[in-house]
């Protein structure tokens, strides 16, 4: 009993020195104490990714040409990762600008005749050959009356044929003309395929083949990935999952022990029909020292446990006195007092909650000295 009356006279001795030496302080280093619930959380394990990753692999058989750079090298987007030997695909496209080229010749060819014939009927028919004076004669005597007479050959029909068979042709020539375009636009898509082009800027986290190397369509070619911009991926029971949403700030643990406070990303819409659980992605903050790959437990609130309110005070408003915490509390004139509180065990990054020694509505010194 009289040590125990002796440790009360100690601790209120040190809240009486501790008052004494406690600045005045202005409204702008104040807390007021809030209330919050004091629902337990689960911790759910989950391993850090990149927010975005893309595995490049061959789309044509050929060889490497060109190769940007080694694991760890950082490039722009838009910037050639890996380019395949394209000498033959060249080849194959001058070819084909040249049969465009003489395709569009023979169109314009094409739509002359029919412009002359258009316009001089007689033009495109052929005149009577040398030594031929008498069988043309008799052809203009009888040949074409007669036909003529049995509807055979009517000046307007042979017309019509004419520009008909002209036409024809300037629409085969048009049609050569796209079909030339079709297969350079082919050759040009091929050699499209051909090079392998960041789709953002990123960083080269594996590579499978090196320069000179001779690939087949479907090959892996290397891994790309945002290294600036991490996720914790994380499966989650599904029970839990339902109490996140988008946009929400969720605690997590790296390795080591250090504690984050990650962002929802994604909440996949299906679950696990095995598992039961839901892939949920937690954005880390930028600047986080992790890695693709290093394991981390994300913890986060049960639904069915939501605990008791307490009050909630910064952590940066702790005063460590051996192992009692406690906080410069404001006394009615205004006065900066400490009070001894006992706290929970909770890993919060930022704030903890108070079992004893507040209430809401107390103010305290947010910052101490």
């Amino acid at each position: 009993m009289r040590l125990k009356h002796s440790l009360l006279i100690s601790s209120l001795a040190t809240a009486v020195a501790l008052s004494a030496q406690a600045a005045p302080t202005n409204d702008a280093g104040i807390y007021t104490v809030t209330e919050a619930s004091g629902g337990n959380t689960v911790a759910v394990g989950g391993s850090v990714v990149p927010a975005q990753e893309v595995k490049l692999s061959a789309q044509l058989p050929g060889r490497i040409a060109s190769l940007a750079g080694k694991e760890g090298e950082q490039f722009a987007q838009g910037t050639v990762l890996i380019a395949l030997d394209d000498t033959e695909l060249q080849a194959q496209r001058n070819a084909a600008q040249a049969a465009i080229d003489a395709a569009d010749a023979g169109a314009r060819s094409a739509q002359a005749q029919y412009s002359r014939e258009l316009v001089s009927p007689q033009s495109s028919r052929p005149s009577a050959m040398p030594g031929m004076a008498m069988p043309g004669m008799m052809d203009q005597m009888f040949s074409r009356p007669m036909a003529g007479m049995m509807g055979m050959e009517a000046p307007g029909m042979q017309r019509d044929s004419e520009l008909y068979q002209q036409g024809t042709q300037v629409r085969q020539a048009h049609s050569g003309v796209a079909q030339a375009r079709a297969q350079l636009e082919q050759i040009d898509a091929k050699l499209r395929d051909a090079r392998s082009i960041a789709p953002f800027a990123g960083t080269i986290t594996s590579k499978q083949v090196e320069m000179g190397d001779t690939v087949q369509p479907g090959q892996p070619l290397l891994s790309f990935a945002d290294l600036a911009h991490l996720q914790i991926r994380s499966d989650v029971p599904s029970r839990l999952s339902l109490s996140l949403k988008p946009g929400q700030s969720v605690r997590a643990r790296l390795d080591g022990g250090r504690l984050v406070t990650t962002t929802v990303s994604q909440v996949f819409p299906v679950a696990d029909a095995q598992r039961h659980t839901v892939v949920v992605k937690f954005d880390l903050p930028e600047g986080t020292l992790a890695a693709p790959g290093m394991y981390a437990d994300v913890l986060i609130p049960d639904p069915d446990d939501k605990g008791p309110a307490l009050p909630v005070v910064p952590r940066s408003a702790l005063i460590w006195r051996g192992s009692l915490p406690g906080v410069m509390r404001l006394d009615d004139a205004g006065t900066p007092q400490l009070k001894l509180i006992r706290i929970s065990d909770r890993n919060d990054p930022e704030t903890v909650q108070v079992f004893a020694g507040l209430k809401p509505g107390d103010r305290i010194v947010a910052k101490p000295e």
